[in-house]
Order: C-alpha cells, then structure tokens, then sequence
C-alpha cells in the first residue's frame, strides 16, 4: 500500500477536526441568542453525562484499532482479522452502554427527554468505523462523508430550533448526524476488508490491551467533561456551565487545528515502530514538537488579544464572563499540544501506554482536586484554572520519563523564535485592542495584523521550518 503524504492528511484531518467545532462555532451566536445562557448550559450538562456512558462504549477500542491496523497496513488478511476482532468487541461494550443508559434515562426525574434523545450518541458509536481508515492513513474517506452530515446538522438547526422551547429539537440533531455520518463509512469498507472465518476470530483475547488503553481515556475525561459536571453540581448553575461552553468551544476549535497532526502522525509513528526506524521516529516526533509551538503560540496568545473585542458581538449580550475563561483556557492551546506529541504521538504508537496512563491518572487528580476547591470560590474560572493547571502537569511529567530519548531542552529550544514572534504580536495588538469597539471587522482586522506581526517576525529570525514550507507552497504554485 503506497504510503500516504503526511502533509495532505495533516491538512484533511485538521480541516475535519476544525469542521467539527466549527460547526457548534456557526451555531454559537443564534443558538446563545436562541436558547440563553441556561438553556446552552442544559445541554452542556446533560452532554457532559451522556459522555460517561460514551466513553464506556468505546472504551480503548478506537485508539487499541486504529494502533493495530497501522502496523499490517499492507496485508489484507492480517488487517481484516484485526478489524473484526476490534469491531466485535466494540458492539459488545456499545450494546452494554446503551442497555444500562436508557434505564438511566427513563429513571432521570429532570430532563428525561434529552437523555433519551441523546441515545443516538450511543448509537453512533456502536456503528463507528474511523478508526479504521485513520490506521490506514485513509483520512479523506472519513473527513468528506463526515463534513456531508455536519453540513446538513447546520441547515437542520436554523430550520427546526426557533425557540427556548425546541431545545429538545437541538439535541435530537446532535446525536442524529453523527450516527448517519458512521453509519455511511461502512459503504467503503468491502474494498478494505475480507471476510473471516468465525474460527479465526478472537475478539476478546487482547481485552487487557484495550482495558490499558481505556484507563488514560477514563483519566482524560476527568478534566474535559467532568468540569462541566462538577460546574453543574457544586454551582447549581446553568449560566455557569454555559459561560465555561461557550469559552472551551472557541479554545478547543484553536487547539484541534495543532493536534490534528496527532491524528495523522499516530499510525505513521505505529507503522516505523513496526519496522524498528527510530531515527525517523525521532525524527517525526521533534518536527511535531516545532509545529505545536509554530502554531500553538500565535493562536494562544491571539486568543488572549481579541477575546474582549470578539465575545460581546459572537455570543451577544450576557455573555461578559466568556472573556476572562477564554484568556485562561487559550494557554491549554499549548498544554495540550505537548502532551499530545508526547503522549499520544509517541508513547501509544510505541506501545507504553501504561506509562501514558500513568501521567494522564495524576493530571486526572491534580485536575478534580482543584475543581473541588477552585469553582466553590471562582466558579467556572475555578474550572479553567484546573483544567490548565492538568495539563501543564502532564506535559511536564511526560517531558521528564521519555528524557533519553527525546531531549527536554531541545523541545523548549524548538519553541524559542515562536515565542518571540508571538511575545512581539501580542505587543503590537495591545494598542489596538483598547482603542477598537468590539464588532466583526475590528476583529478580523486584529486578527489581520497579529498575523501579519507574527509572521513578519520569523522571516526577519529566518526560522527555517516556517520559511521550508513557504517555499514547498511557493514552488507548487508556480508549477501549477
């Protein structure tokens, strides 16, 4: 099987990734205007429940397949077994989740409804596949039918959600588009898959495997879903849960365009791994560190500049207390970013997801320790404080057990020009973020100039990994 360009899956993935948010993006200014601030937070709340029993369904299941099938990507008949060992245990672990789920829902005394709705959340995963053609490098099958559904979930919400009132309307679409989206991966699979004999099949025989890689997977939803849980439960507060929504909806849209690499890179990584290259594994891994910190530090530090200037005309009036969480969640723009090198491109693919584990387990503590002290006294600020606060323990901590093998210092060292860049843009925005009223061309003009700012400063450094890829872009066209 010829080997897929990087580059190419790089830009499909984290135009997939970003469509994914960009989505709730689209909807954010009619739907805050739609539904209020409590009624975004009702949804946020009962999403974030829905999540526990998403993540039992999947268990390790998608990163244990997606791992698998990158190390026999050429042998057909290796690859198929793989898959319907991996897809049988998926439907056993989904079937369980929506079992037990819907008696919960049916039991809920308040908002019922939505939880029952939400089942199709559920069933999305029992039909999920893109797994699969992720471990095969085959991103542009997942990301087109994908963004079909995601199309058409925009047009369904601004024809059938008017009002407070359709809130469940909202949520049915939620869950609707995401199943049909997986649901119709399955049409390309034929060409990728044989059939096998029940005989050979063994669903069920690297179930330790796959419990190693749920327990990180548990661990991480500690600090992205249970803030919204613990924001609900100790606040008593809608408002505060849809303030802290509305804020890591932007951030995570920023960071997904930085770890969309990850996506990309972890069967690369599995596929040299296999054959044992580990000067090209280094290789791979501090050119995605380079790319964390050429990415992650202008849009960190722009989203710090033009929050109080975007916020009050995208979300509309109420929404105040979006600024402040939005200047604290941009720095997971690079927390996260690291670790995901570290962690996911490196140790997962590398087979020592234990230690993965390991520190995901302690940022899981670090992160529900501080939500327990933090939203008592700040609330939703409480939250985000923790949530950095996690990862940046994480990333340390990996940074320190992979040392012989991938040089602290020279991680940092990667970083130096862009934070020199971005410390020089973020200067040069200060005036004009105080003088400019906020409305949609002030900001797209401080964007304009922290773009042009950032990238003016690393052609005057020469950074050659930003002046390498012009020239590859430069030298297309003219071809072109």
């Amino acid at each position: 099987m010829q080997k897929k360009s990087i580059r190419k899956n790089y830009i499909l993935n984290a135009g997939y990734q970003v469509l994914l948010l960009i989505v709730p993006l689209i909807l954010a200014p009619y739907l805050s205007r739609v539904l209020e601030p409590d009624g975004v937070g009702t949804a946020s709340f009962v999403e974030s429940v829905v999540a526990y029993f998403t993540l039992f369904a999947t268990m390790g299941i998608s990163t244990y397949g997606q791992r698998e099938i990158s190390y026999i990507q050429e042998d057909k008949d290796k690859r198929s077994q793989v898959f319907w060992n991996t897809k049988i245990l998926g439907f056993c672990t989904s079937a369980a989740a929506i079992t037990v789920y819907v008696v919960f829902a049916i039991l809920q005394k308040k908002n019922s409804t939505l939880y029952l709705i939400l089942t199709l959340n559920l069933v999305a995963v029992f039909f999920d596949i893109t797994w699969f053609f992720q471990g095969l490098e085959e991103f542009g099958k997942t990301v087109a039918r994908n963004a079909i559904c995601r199309v058409l979930q925009v047009i369904y919400v601004f024809i059938f959600v008017k009002t407070k009132e359709d809130l469940p309307l909202y949520v049915l679409g939620l869950g609707l588009f995401t199943a049909l989206g997986n649901l119709s991966l399955w049409a390309y699979l034929p060409k990728y898959v044989n059939k096998v004999s029940l005989r050979e099949l063994r669903p069920f025989r690297d179930i330790r495997v796959v419990w190693s890689l749920f327990i990180p997977t548990i661990a991480i939803q500690i600090y992205t879903v249970l803030d919204k849980t613990m924001i609900g439960l100790i606040t008593d507060s809608s408002f505060e849960n849809g303030y802290y929504e509305q804020a890591i909806k932007i951030s995570r849209m920023l960071l997904a365009v930085v770890t969309a690499l990850g996506t990309v890179m972890v069967p690369r990584i599995g596929y040299h791994f296999g054959k044992n290259e580990t000067g090209e594994i280094r290789r791979l891994m501090y050119r995605g560190y380079r790319f964390v910190w050429f990415l992650g530090v202008p849009l960190c530090f722009g989203l710090i500049m033009v929050s109080g200037n975007f916020v009050p005309w995208f979300f509309g009036p109420g929404y105040d207390r979006v600024v402040p969480l939005l200047g604290i969640l941009s720095l997971l723009i690079l927390a996260i970013g690291i670790n995901n090198v570290t962690g996911i491109q490196y140790l997962i693919p590398t087979k020592r997801q234990n230690i993965f584990t390991y520190t995901v387990i302690i940022g899981a503590c670090v992160n529900f320790c501080l939500n327990l002290v933090l939203i008592h006294f700040i609330r939703s600020v409480g939250a985000a404080i923790a949530s950095v606060a996690a990862e940046t323990v994480i990333a340390v901590i990996q940074l320190i057990i992979v040392r012989k093998e991938l040089s602290p210092m020279r991680v940092l060292k990667e970083g130096v020009h862009y934070f020199i860049a971005g410390a020089v843009m973020a200067l040069a925005l200060w005036p004009l973020t105080a003088r400019l009223s906020p409305s949609m061309l002030n900001t797209a003009a401080i964007v304009a100039v922290g773009a042009a700012v950032y990238f003016a400063v690393l052609i005057i450094e020469r950074d050659e990994f930003f002046l390498s890829n012009v020239r590859k872009v430069l030298g297309r066209l003219r071809r072109s």
